[in-house]
């Protein structure tokens, strides 16, 4: 396989460094471990944020703010003494590299580059430019994609010259190849050894920048011929990602369907998304695995026997990680959970289309069937201008309020990659409600389901892919007909008539739901992701 530079403008690779907002960074980490644990040769390359995404705060009321306490890089990464420089604005930005290893299961390293101007020879206004994950407006935007891929590109030749594929995460990485092309790599070259991963299922999610600007901002950065590879009427970053790229995929088998139905005239296949088991699996459940399952560490697959589980050691080993989460949870909200209490886990970016609030659609019919016998746990940001995401927070908190105790609701503020693995792992049930099909894969049930967690989710994403309703968890509302009414009605009579009553009347039916959902994670995991690219793109285009 050659050697392969992986660009994504966000990268989770540790709770530690704030290079992420959520699934897009966290997959893009979990790539990057199950190409180290298989000894591949791969290349990150983000941006360094000094600011990182944000810090979540929620009043009373439950509307959130903001604040942006500074990343100090040093020592936790490695500044490199090279630097690489592009032009913006018609005049010379420097870009100071900093690194850091990723190491695999048997020791094996991928390096990860993160790119920084926040350098003293640098104008104020440059210095800024890495500072904030997605923050800022679109010209702030564009500039930080002008970063990542122009200067990303001359970052990997200087420091790791051996590259020789490219894979981009996200259109927001478009300029890599671009990069490479006005290099003077022949265009057919580039497309040949360039791979492009799109994880959005919805246009809005794709960035367009109007020409005026771009032109202004990247002058001669941009080729004469931009509007050729780009688009005619703006420059769309995903559209120039499949103009360079000789291959792309989705992130899911019904993702690959809605993206070849969004880009008609481009051949797009598919990659279902999977999670590092070795970052996620919480540690009461990795000591029984290793217990009873030996050998899950270097080899994932092995949890696919994981019905032979002995149903008293995963009760227990489940029992701890749950109180972990509402000890947590408690010391920090006050919510008085018990851990005797059915537990139920939402945590995601607050978007419209997830429908965080499709639960409290019928209070009174929640309260009914819920009331005494089911809590439930939200986490989750909303990006600080989208203030249609602060009202959906808003809406759960206060919703939570309405409930007046009967049913008792809890929000856990900054939903890190650290709170995400304790929740993630320590709830019951993993509730999942999108409008079908805007999920474009939802790797927080494969977490889920790896500790024993089922999911309850509309069949979006992996769990069209990996539902077996009933036996590894339950399906919610019809596929064919998404209609927030009839999803809600669909959730309540799944929570009432199957849920609650297995889980307080029929404990062994319910671990063996649990050890399902293990098998089922078993299949999900980034190991089989990694072996998926590398077996339809990397190597397919190295034998070429």
């Amino acid at each position: 396989m050659q050697s392969t530079a992986y660009f994504s403008a966000e990268i989770g690779f540790s709770t530690d460094v704030p290079t992420y907002s959520g699934g897009l960074g966290v997959l893009a980490g979990d790539h990057l471990k199950a190409a180290a644990d298989a000894g591949l040769p791969l290349v990150g390359v983000t941006l360094l944020y000094r600011e990182g995404y944000f810090r979540q705060h929620l009043g009373h009321d439950g509307w959130q703010t903001e604040s942006y306490p500074a990343f100090m890089p040093s020592p936790l990464l490695k500044r490199l003494p090279q630097r690489v420089d592009i032009r913006l604005y018609n005049r010379r930005v420097n870009v100071d590299i900093w690194t850091t290893e990723i190491t695999g299961f048997t020791g094996k390293k991928v390096p990860v580059l993160l790119l920084d101007t926040d350098c003293p020879d640098n104008a104020p206004e440059d210095r800024s430019i890495t500072h904030r994950l997605y923050g800022g407006d679109q010209e702030l935007r564009l500039l930080q994609e002008a970063v990542l891929g122009f200067g990303g590109y001359k970052a990997v030749k200087l420091v790791h010259p051996q590259i020789e594929r490219l894979h981009l995460n996200e259109g927001h990485t478009a300029f890599a190849p671009l990069a490479m092309h006005m290099a003077g790599v022949n265009l057919d070259h580039v497309r040949h050894v360039s791979h492009f991963t799109t994880h959005t299922p919805v246009p809005a999610g794709h960035d367009v920048f109007m020409y005026e600007m771009a032109e202004r901002v990247l002058g001669d950065t941009l080729p004469k011929n931009i509007r050729d590879f780009a688009g005619h009427d703006a420059l769309r970053m995903s559209e120039l990602a499949l103009a360079m790229c000789g291959s792309a995929n989705g992130v899911s088998k019904l993702h690959g369907e809605v993206t070849r139905e969004m880009f008609p005239n481009r051949e797009v296949g598919h990659v279902t998304n999977g999670v590092h088991h070795l970052t996620w699996v919480a540690e009461p459940m990795a000591e029984l695995f290793d217990k009873e399952l030996p050998g899950w560490r270097g080899d994932p697959r092995v949890l696919k026997q994981a019905g032979e589980l002995s149903t008293e050691g995963l009760l227990h080993a489940h029992k701890k990680r749950k109180r972990q989460l509402l000890t947590y949870a408690n010391s920090h909200n006050n919510l008085g959970f018990a851990d005797s209490i059915l537990t139920i886990g939402f945590a995601r970016r607050a978007a419209a289309y997830k429908r965080a609030t499709l639960l409290f659609r019928d209070i009174d019919r929640l309260t009914r069937l819920a009331g005494g016998r089911v809590q439930f746990l939200f986490a989750g940001k909303a990006h600080p201008r989208d203030e249609a995401g602060h009202r959906i927070i808003q809406a759960v908190v206060q919703a939570g309020h309405n409930l007046g105790g009967k049913v008792r609701v809890g929000y856990l503020v900054n939903y890190t990659m650290w709170t995400g693995a304790l929740i993630t792992s320590g709830v019951d049930v993993w509730l999942n409600t999108p409008l079908r099909p805007y999920e474009a894969s939802g790797t927080s049930g494969m977490k889920s389901a790896l500790n024993g967690i089922p999911s309850a989710s509309i069949a979006d994403g992996w769990w069209a892919e990996a539902a077996r309703d009933g036996e590894n968890g339950w399906l919610i509302g019809d596929a064919n007909n998404p209609d927030d009414a009839a999803d809600a009605e669909s959730l309540y009579s799944v929570l009432e008539e199957k849920i609650i009553p297995m889980y307080y009347e029929r404990r062994e039916q319910w671990a063996q739901v649990m050890k399902q959902a293990i098998v089922t994670g078993a299949d999900f995991t980034a190991a089989r992701m990694i072996g998926d690219y590398r077996q339809q793109y990397y190597e397919k285009a190295s034998r070429a």
